[in-house]
């Protein structure tokens, strides 16, 4: 299974959400007894501004705070996550 895509009504912004929708996502996916979930992230930095429209992929920290790690960087922005189940 992918996490593609994390879209947040933009009242419901910047309120965590994005983290519970990845935990969502994971728990959806053992239910259904998928063996991994990938994502695909991208990374952040602390007080640079991100071009709307970018992070609808989600960021790797809220990846990482789902449990999953770094699989690679095909770029410098984006990184592939993977969480074994």
């Amino acid at each position: 299974m992918a996490v593609t895509c994390l879209i947040t009504c933009i009242p419901y912004r910047w309120q965590g959400f994005t983290y519970q929708m990845i935990a969502a996502a994971v728990e959806f996916a053992r239910e259904r007894g998928a063996h991994a979930v990938e994502g695909y992230g991208m990374l952040t930095e602390p007080g640079k501004e991100i071009t709307w429209g970018e992070l609808h992929v989600g960021s790797r920290n809220a990846f990482a705070a789902a449990g999953f790690r770094e699989v690679t960087r095909p770029t410098k922005r984006r990184v592939v996550m993977r969480i074994d189940l």
